[in-house]
């Protein structure tokens, strides 16, 4: 840590007018006086509680958990005749996204017809064989000739029937096929789920091959963040711990991963709990992780004063200021967690520390 030098003229001239009643006496204690703190502008602030935890910032990205996401491609090859929906446009379970022209579909749909007219031919073949049979004019065999064609014509229906399925029919679309024997080349691709346009790939008038992919869907009720922390610091936390996001919202922790990704930091990553509807896929955003310490107590940043390689505070101790040495356990943003000999109630300066450290030293003394 360091401090931002040389001082402006004016504290600098505070500094010197207060030098001759400014004394410095044993145990690291001196006086500074009630009218001296104002003129020099310092402020104190009270050790109410130990604090166990700082916040420190990172960067995450967010992104979105694998099962809350579908890609809808295309069934078969065909060209894009229609487009229905726009991007990030909010779709209903069932709501027509695209439609497309496919030469595949018109003959999977005379498949359907012939393969339901060789069932009707069936059924009428094998009520016919065994009348005959029962009326002793024919043999046995013929009618389990005719009810084996029988299964094999309703088979190849219902094969035909899952192929049209596969293809994005619906089953109601494949009855009314059933009933009007009339082929349409045209397929009309809907949403399989109520979810959110988050990526639009297919143009009008494009042919697009079976399975190239059309546009993606995306749940957004359920958010995820990824954390890089650095990689040394990554067993400072633990699942379950929570997650403030900058600008409003939390998350919790949901897994840590402890391998480096580049060599220097590490993936923490969590799931948004408050704050969802604010943040968009793939921004970049700040999050406050917690360092957990003990016996620690969280102070201002400012309030540390740095002599070579100690750091002190300065305690308010009746008409003059204590310069107790600390150990600084963690800082971020600006707020750090300090040990030392201290106790709850102190009351340390947390401006002007600069002036205090001058009277501390005697002016003209040593410096960093």
């Amino acid at each position: 840590m360091s401090f931002i030098r040389p001082l402006t003229s004016a504290v600098t001239m505070l500094l010197l007018s207060a030098a001759p009643y400014l004394h410095a006496t044993a145990n690291n204690r001196f006086t500074v006086t009630d009218i001296q703190m104002r003129t020099l502008g310092i402020e104190l602030v009270a050790l109410n509680t130990q604090s166990n935890s700082v916040n420190a910032n990172f960067p995450a990205q967010v992104i979105l958990p694998p099962q809350q996401e579908t890609i809808v491609s295309a069934p078969l090859a065909g060209l894009v005749s229609r487009i229905l929906v726009q991007e990030n446009q909010h779709v209903a379970k069932g709501t027509p996204l695209l439609i497309l022209s496919s030469s595949q579909l018109g003959e999977q749909q005379l498949a359907l017809i012939q393969a339901q007219n060789r069932v009707r031919l069936a059924i009428s073949t094998a009520s016919r064989e065994r009348a005959l049979f029962k009326e002793g004019i024919i043999a046995e065999r013929r009618v389990i000739e005719a009810d084996s064609a029988l299964r094999d014509a309703q088979a190849v229906l219902q094969q035909t029937k899952m192929t049209l399925t596969l293809s994005g029919v619906s089953g109601p679309v494949i009855s009314r096929m059933n009933q009007s024997n009339k082929i349409s080349n045209e397929l009309t691709i809907t949403a399989p789920s109520s979810a959110t346009i988050t990526s639009l790939s297919a143009k009008l008038g494009q042919r697009v091959a079976a399975s190239d992919p059309l546009l993606q869907l995306a749940k957004l009720d359920t958010l995820w963040l990824d954390i890089q922390v650095p990689s040394g610091d990554v067993g400072r936390w633990a699942m379950g711990q929570s997650v403030q996001i900058s600008g409003g919202g939390s998350g919790t922790i949901l897994s840590i991963n402890p391998l480096s990704r580049n060599g220097q930091t590490s993936l923490v990553r969590a799931k948004v709990t408050s704050g969802a509807s604010a943040l968009r896929l793939g921004q970049f955003i700040q999050v406050k992780l917690p360092l957990v310490t003990s016996n620690a107590w969280d102070i201002p940043i400012s309030a540390i004063a740095r002599q070579g390689e100690t750091a002190v505070v300065f305690v308010r101790d009746n008409d003059g200021f204590r310069a107790v040495p600390i150990k600084v356990l963690t800082s971020a943003g600006q707020r750090a967690q300090i040990s030392g000999a201290l106790k709850a109630y102190d009351r340390i300066a947390s401006t002007s520390v600069i002036a205090l450290k001058a009277a501390w030293q005697g002016i003209g003394g040593a410096e960093e």
